[in-house]
């Protein structure tokens, strides 16, 4: 029985760190910029210069 309170308890750990991160990761911008990436497809990229 003890091995059940061992488990829920880690898995309560686990839930906060990634809550954690979560938050972490809102607040240092990591979501701002929702347009470009579902675009960054369409964009064309720079021509390269072919070497002779």
């Amino acid at each position: 029985m003890s091995i059940i309170y061992f488990l829920i308890g880690c898995s309560i750990m686990l839930a906060l760190v990634f809550l954690g991160a979560f938050f972490w990761a809102q607040r240092t911008g990591q979501n701002d910029d929702m347009y470009t990436p579902a675009v960054r497809i369409l964009l064309d990229d720079e021509p390269q210069e072919e070497k002779k």
